[in-house]
């Protein structure tokens, strides 16, 4: 029985990791903000739209996090430029969001 807990405790523990996209990646905590480069045609648009996906333990992920969803949520006809942010916790919790800037 004991072997079991051990078994199971290692595999939530490593199977629970949740890799994000992300260019920077803390082991604790992760809340990071970033530009592709070719997606920002310069300027910034008055609107702002955000779409994400959310993941948990890695067994469960949920959302739209798409430029057409950014642009609709925050009513942006033609987009100027387009961001990423991504957040985990421990491994356990992670969120992807896509935020579109335009008019």
């Amino acid at each position: 029985m004991r072997k079991f807990l051990i078994l199971a405790s290692l595999a939530l523990a490593l199977g629970g990791c949740v890799p994000v996209a992300t260019p920077a990646m803390g082991v604790i905590f992760t809340d990071v903000k970033w530009t592709v480069d070719g997606e920002n045609q310069g300027s910034v648009g008055s609107k702002e739209g955000k779409a994400c996906a959310k993941v948990i333990l890695g067994m469960v992920a949920q959302g739209d996090a798409s430029l057409q969803a950014a642009a609709n949520a925050g009513g942006v006809k033609k987009i100027d430029s387009v961001d990423h942010s991504s957040k985990s916790i421990l491994g356990i919790i992670a969120e992807y969001c896509t935020v579109v800037h335009g008019s």
